[in-house]
């Protein structure tokens, strides 16, 4: 067992429209103990993106590199030529500043993750209370095309298959009640005493 497996790792999903960034946000400002792990990709940065805050921007041969050196904890081609992962440097920063990475990720990378910290990590499924709910969430921030619409609902019913493979299942029907329960979660898991909000 490798020394980092004594580290612990938080790690946050939820299908597309379940309020995750938002709650995310939150728990980063209850709790100073927990930082974000910033992804690497190999896409453009988009207007107002800095390198090493938003992502760790890479060339696509550089992330293949690193790939074959065994630099990422997880990684995935989301699109052609579309690189995405969270590198071990990452993690290894975030514990070395005394703090617990928190993750936030798609299911495939968060299993993937948990599968090689399993006793170090927590892993929080966050979803809406229904598919219904989730598709009005979705057409109220007016960002989506109907097709889109359409395949982040389809995507999302198919990540709801693996959320039994969570710790823990946080249903976001209350804004408040859900930031609340999930600074309570993370707080016992990482043994820091959050201040209250």
């Amino acid at each position: 067992m490798s020394s980092q497996a004594a580290n612990k790792i938080i790690i946050i999903t939820a299908p597309s429209g379940s309020g995750k960034t938002t709650l995310v946000r939150r728990l980063l400002a209850a709790n100073p103990g927990l930082a974000f792990s910033i992804s690497a990709c190999t896409r453009q940065p988009r207007n107002g993106e800095v390198n090493g805050r938003d992502y760790h921007f890479l060339s696509e041969p550089e992330f293949k590199r690193r790939i074959d050196a065994d630099e990422f904890v997880e990684w995935e081609m989301v699109y052609t030529g579309k690189y995405y992962g969270t590198l071990r440097e990452e993690l290894r920063r975030i514990w070395d500043s005394g703090r617990v990475p928190l993750v936030d990720i798609d299911v495939k990378g968060a299993l993937a993750i948990k599968e090689q910290f399993p006793d170090s990590s927590l892993t929080i499924f966050i979803k809406a209370p229904s598919l219904e709910i989730l598709r009005e969430r979705l057409i109220a921030r007016g960002t989506e095309s109907p097709q889109m619409l359409e395949e982040r609902l389809a995507k999302a019913e198919f990540e709801l298959l693996d959320a039994p493979e969570f710790h823990r299942l946080l249903v976001n029907d209350d804004l408040e009640a859900a930031a609340a329960e999930l600074l309570a979660l993370t707080t016992e898991f990482t043994g820091t005493t959050a201040p209250v909000a």
